[in-house]
């Protein structure tokens, strides 16, 4: 890829997927705005602070934006994730969040590239392993045990956060598990963003045990196929380190870094 295509890549990724709001708004979820900031309320274990980009906002201004939020969050005993990304103007926004109390988690890759490229990816899957759709929460809590086993921490907020949006508009969103017998050994979903030629993927966590084998390349296959029959065009993914290199190679381009800076009250 050209610096071109990065460069169109990435300005796709700002006007069709930024700020990233629920579409249609689960039951119980709320959007509010404070300037160029969004806030979402509800959706998951911890508030959501997005935007296509800070109108310019720099020094004393950008800190009353950023006072602001921590005054509004530490009122609700809520903690609350503003999503950076690499490309986000300031340059020195990460360290004025810093300076307020946030805490950076770990970083990934924002990868986007054409569907085509990934549906006509057809690996073949290990003797004794299927994959199926999949929308009841006795799944769902199987999917958070999983991704528990493989980032080590408590991911059992994915339950919740799913059905709502199933239960808002289950076209939107669909939730794949690759299982071995009664056991899920990978995981991921796609949702199909409103008004925008994009798939949105998500989860694919592996059990350490079963990487390598092409499960993860499965999956993505499957999700890639499932968002073309929808007349979606491109696809993009928040990767790890782990799954990048996979992913470059099926035809995604890193565009940009994408890093959660967190404020616990």
């Amino acid at each position: 890829m050209t610096d071109l295509d990065v460069t169109t890549l990435r300005e796709a990724y700002d006007a069709q997927l930024r700020p990233e709001i629920p579409d249609p708004l689960p039951a119980g979820v709320t959007v509010e705005r404070d300037g160029p900031l969004v806030r979402v309320l509800g959706l998951d274990h911890r508030g959501f602070l997005t935007y296509r980009n800070l109108g310019g906002l720099a020094g004393a201004e950008l800190d009353e934006l950023i006072a602001r939020q921590v005054a509004f969050f530490r009122e609700r005993g809520e903690a609350v994730e503003w999503k950076l990304n690499g490309h986000d103007e300031p340059a020195d926004l990460a360290d004025r969040l810093r300076a307020a109390g946030f805490e950076p988690e770990g970083q990934e890759t924002v990868v986007v590239g054409p569907v085509a490229a990934l549906a006509g990816a057809v690996p073949v899957l290990p003797d004794g392993v299927r994959l199926r759709e999949v929308t009841a929460r006795a799944d769902l809590e199987r999917i958070a045990e999983l991704e528990r086993k493989v980032w080590g921490v408590d991911r059992s907020h994915l339950v919740p956060g799913l059905l709502k949006e199933i239960e808002a508009d289950p076209q939107s969103i669909t939730i794949v598990v690759a299982e071995a017998g009664e056991t899920v050994v990978c995981a991921g979903w796609v949702r199909y963003l409103r008004g925008t030629g994009f798939a949105s993927f998500w989860g694919g966590a592996t059990l350490p045990e079963w990487r390598g084998r092409g499960i993860y390349r499965a999956l993505v296959g499957y999700r890639a196929r499932l968002a073309q029959q929808r007349g979606l065009t491109l696809v993009q993914v928040d990767c790890s380190p782990d799954s990048r290199p996979i992913l470059e190679r099926l035809g995604l381009v890193a565009v940009t870094t994408t890093t959660p800076y967190i404020y616990t009250p």
